[in-house]
């Protein structure tokens, strides 16, 4: 496209790789230094392993990653991305929590409130 394949090949430390599954994505995540984006699910799963994330779009449907979590919107443009991933390798990473209610224990919560109401 546009040549632009020759192009990434190019960047060292870049590695292009074929789709992967799940578990195996999850996994690339966790070992990342930070992860560039416009999936609302990674937001979240970056949110919740607490890797600085860039979305690159420029709102979410997810802001609580972007209050409490990891994740900060970026223009979709090359000096603004580049600025703030360098930033984050330069150690300027924003501190984040784990939303409240991220827990785990929703469905309990859940099951609480049922059999309260009814």
């Amino acid at each position: 496209l546009f040549g632009l394949n020759e192009k990434v090949k190019k960047i060292k430390n870049l590695i292009l790789i074929e789709p992967v599954g799940y578990y195996d994505f999850i996994k690339l995540q966790m070992e990342a230094k930070f992860i560039l984006t416009d999936s609302g699910g990674i937001q979240e799963e970056s949110t919740y392993f607490n890797i600085p994330c860039l979305t690159l779009r420029p709102n979410t449907e997810r802001p609580i990653t972007i209050t409490e979590g990891s994740n900060k919107l970026v223009k979709l443009e090359v000096n603004e991305i580049v600025k703030e991933a360098n930033l984050i390798l330069e150690g300027n990473i924003k501190k984040s929590k784990i939303p409240k209610y991220w827990d785990g224990k929703t469905a309990k919560r859940i099951v609480k409130i049922f059999r309260e109401k009814l």
